[in-house]
């Protein structure tokens, strides 16, 4: 099991100090959520924000692109230092292409889906896979209250992958605490996407570490 704090919740005034600290209390990723407010109502921060991150953590870099055509940013994400680049299925016409583009620049990549796409729109790109996220809000804002049905897709996409021995980590983002953390494992997530809920505790490492199994 894997946790992925999500920067969109740290303190912006103190960014490398938030992000030093989740490190040293146990977090695997660093969820980082590129909005553009037209794909998503929101705008967040882009490459070169989390460009200037790169030197100061060994953080795995979850670049999840919430932006419409995201074979646009592709490029400037993975020179600012990603190291899993995820896009919407929802975003591009294209998403065979673009998985193949965040490939030919040497980074893992993820596609996500929001609570009203179903897993089938998936199958032509399972097998090309490094990660599959499922929103279990929906994106652009913080906070929100968990989706229960989310969870019947995280069991399909963890049978699906035991059937075809695929290779992608299923990972969930929306609503994550303790109770909803422990329900997505128990469908078969890999990875917890948790933004307040870990960066609104004065103690980050027990937050992570209430997530684990």
């Amino acid at each position: 099991m894997k946790i992925a704090p999500s920067m969109l919740s740290a303190n912006f005034a103190t960014l490398a100090d938030e992000i030093k600290e989740i490190e040293a209390a146990g977090a695997d990723y660093l969820h980082i959520d590129v909005m553009d407010g037209t794909f998503v109502p929101n705008i967040s921060f882009g490459p070169m924000v989390f460009g200037a991150l790169r030197p100061m953590t060994n953080l795995v870099f979850d670049c999840h692109l919430m932006v419409q055509d995201p074979e646009r940013y592709v490029e400037a994400t993975a020179q600012a230092g990603a190291d899993i680049i995820t896009v919407h299925y929802e975003a591009t016409k294209h998403i065979h292409r673009v998985i193949q583009q965040i490939k030919s620049l040497g980074k893992k990549a993820g596609v996500v889906i929001n609570p009203g796409t179903p897993v089938a729109a998936l199958d032509s790109v399972l097998p090309e896979v490094d990660l599959v996220l499922i929103m279990t809000v929906n994106p652009g804002f913080g906070g929100q209250s968990f989706i229960e049905s989310t969870l019947t897709k995280i069991a399909k996409l963890k049978a699906l992958r035991e059937e075809h021995q695929y290779h992608y980590e299923i990972e969930v983002d929306g609503g994550v605490n303790a109770e909803t953390g422990r329900k997505c494992l128990d469908a078969g997530a890999d990875v917890l996407v948790a933004g307040s809920y870990i960066f609104n505790q004065t103690d980050r490492k027990a937050a992570i570490d209430s997530l684990r199994p």
